[in-house]
């Protein structure tokens, strides 16, 4: 998630929690940044006008004013239930911390009959999450991706040999039951993909990542497609 969804989603979430608000451990936690960072993005939203107050005291955090207000959007409640087994049978997958603001603005624009609803509805499906979870590096993987950057990983092969490379991220792909980057590593000269759960830190480089010719990552299987 770069900068400006992470705002975005800092706003919605503390407009979603109204007056209780939200502590930056707790908001931390959900954006998968440090609380320092929280606090940067919340003086960086005051000083845009943004109307975030600090409460004080043992439960104190920020509070958005209750004027902030989302327009609206007509969903059915099996609708809403779709996006969250989605989301839910995806912990692992790319922009999954952008899913999960997606699906709390889903659920806050129904009417609360509907909300009733899909809360009933979605209590009766059931998935089982996978163990590992996604890695701790996938936030910066994902803002490569969508800046168009290099990304420097530290990658750890099928024997535990680990090494550093500099990848032109081409897109992130699901076969099987893993996720990978694909891309260019400019060590190897060549492309690459590299195992989602193997990459062990990753570091933004200010470096544009060039565009190449599809063709050089090979022709994805009959049955592959895009998300859209």
């Amino acid at each position: 998630m770069n900068r400006t969804d992470r705002l975005h989603a800092l706003t919605e979430e503390l407009r979603r929690a109204g007056p209780r608000g939200r502590t930056a451990q707790r908001l931390a936690a959900w954006l998968e940044v440090s609380p320092r960072t929280v606090k940067r993005d919340v003086g960086a939203l005051q000083q845009a006008g943004v109307p975030i107050w600090a409460s004080s005291g043992p439960g104190g955090g920020y509070v958005l004013d209750a004027a902030a207000t989302l327009p609206p959007v007509n969903l059915t409640p099996a609708q809403a239930v779709a996006v969250a087994v989605a989301l839910a049978g995806a912990a692992d997958a790319p922009f999954a911390v952008d899913g999960r603001a997606a699906l709390e603005k889903v659920l806050d624009v129904l009417g609360p009959q509907a909300r009733a609803e899909a809360e009933r509805l979605g209590g009766r499906v059931w998935v089982r999450s996978r163990a590992d979870g996604r890695p701790d590096p996938a936030p910066v993987v994902e803002q490569a991706l969508a800046s168009r950057r290099v990304v420097a990983i530290t990658y750890r092969d099928r024997r535990g040999t680990t090494s550093r490379r500099r990848v032109e991220p081409h897109l992130l792909a699901r076969t099987g039951d893993r996720w990978y980057l694909v891309g260019w590593c400019r060590e190897r000269d060549a492309p690459r993909w590299f195992r989602w759960d193997r990459i062990e830190a990753a570091a933004l480089t200010p470096e544009p990542a060039p565009e190449r010719d599809p063709a050089v990552y090979g022709t994805p299987p009959p049955d592959a497609h895009a998300v859209r």
